[in-house]
């Protein structure tokens, strides 16, 4: 094997869990690693020194196929199997490893509640399609890699002390805590709390921190991704949902508090740490509960309407474990 393409199309989270595929890729078969994503996780890409090569759409296969064409890889690893990487396939005609995205099982847990999913990490899954090329997993974990050459921080971003970082988002609303619930956590916490989130969180941001007090400093809209990962880095611990920022936490060994809404850890995207891990989760989700998982990546509202799965959530217990 002398080229690889790795297809991987979003988001942030699923990319960030393939960095151990591209790591033992790269150093295990010495092969040159290239990468197919979407234009916008580009930056969650470029500064890996594992790829030689990321190549980016915007909308259609069209666009990249006569560049990929050029190539001419040995093999193709498809991390995605979508419509889109079936059409890269055909179009390459190249040797393909995939793996099984369990869709059969999951939507048995979701629509019936029969649980006939295995009790393996998404990360080991994505391993596994590499193995019949002699790629064993090297129980390192997973990579985020922050450019040399990040734009300085804005003004009033350092804490200057030891700070929890309490990513607020998700891009499913049944993912995430209600604003009440995360006040709640946020007033109970002694340290500095970092409060972080795209630009569509800026507003409910801006109400946590009002509402909490002078500990409590919103950054939501005001970071980029790799901005947002210096400040996960840097922080003591995470509060966090089922979300990419959870991922890019395990990628720095943090100690996360993961708040588990619709979704279930048995999907499996709880955080990966690695055979030798530094850092944990601990885990806050409601057990029990016959409508929950009630999709596998989330609902704009519960389906139910009652929101169990995080009006239950107990804020004192979250605010504990976040206490340093």
């Amino acid at each position: 094997m002398k080229k690889i393409l790795l297809i991987r199309f979003s988001s942030i989270g699923d990319i960030v869990l393939t960095t151990p595929v591209i790591r033992c890729l790269k150093n295990q078969s010495g092969a040159e690693v290239h990468f197919l994503t979407k234009k916008q996780f580009l930056p969650l890409l470029a500064a890996n020194p594992h790829l030689s090569k990321v190549f980016t759409i915007e909308k259609k296969i069209t666009e990249v196929l006569p560049d990929l064409k050029t190539e001419r890889y040995d093999a193709i690893i498809d991390l995605h199997k979508n419509l889109r990487s079936w059409h890269v396939r055909l179009a390459l005609r190249r040797k393909v490893y995939s793996f099984d995205k369990l869709n059969v099982k999951k939507w048995l847990l979701v629509n019936i509640g029969i649980n006939r999913l295995p009790s393996v990490h998404i990360v080991d899954r994505y391993l596994d399609a590499v193995k019949p090329l002699g790629i064993v997993n090297d129980g390192k974990g997973l990579e985020y890699f922050i450019p040399d050459d990040l734009p300085p921080m804005p003004p009033g971003t350092n804490p200057g002390l030891p700070f929890i970082v309490f990513a607020i988002g998700a891009a499913h609303q049944t993912k995430r805590l209600p604003i009440e619930k995360s006040i709640a956590i946020c007033q109970k916490i002694q340290s500095p709390v970092i409060l972080l989130g795209g630009a569509n969180e800026a507003a409910e941001g801006k109400a946590i921190a009002k509402a909490s007090g002078s500990h409590v400093v919103s950054l939501c809209g005001e970071l980029t991704l790799h901005q947002s990962a210096q400040m996960i880095r840097a922080s003591q611990k995470v509060i966090a949902h089922d979300t990419g920022m959870m991922h890019i936490a395990a990628a720095f060994q943090k100690e996360i508090i993961v708040v588990w809404g619709n979704t279930v850890p048995a999907f499996g995207m709880a955080p990966y740490f690695g055979s030798a891990p530094r850092g944990r989760e601990v885990r806050f989700e409601i057990s029990g509960l016959p409508c929950r998982p009630c999709s596998k990546i989330g609902c704009k509202q519960c389906p139910k309407t009652h929101f169990a799965c995080m009006q239950r959530q107990n804020t004192d217990a979250i605010s504990q474990a976040a206490t340093l």
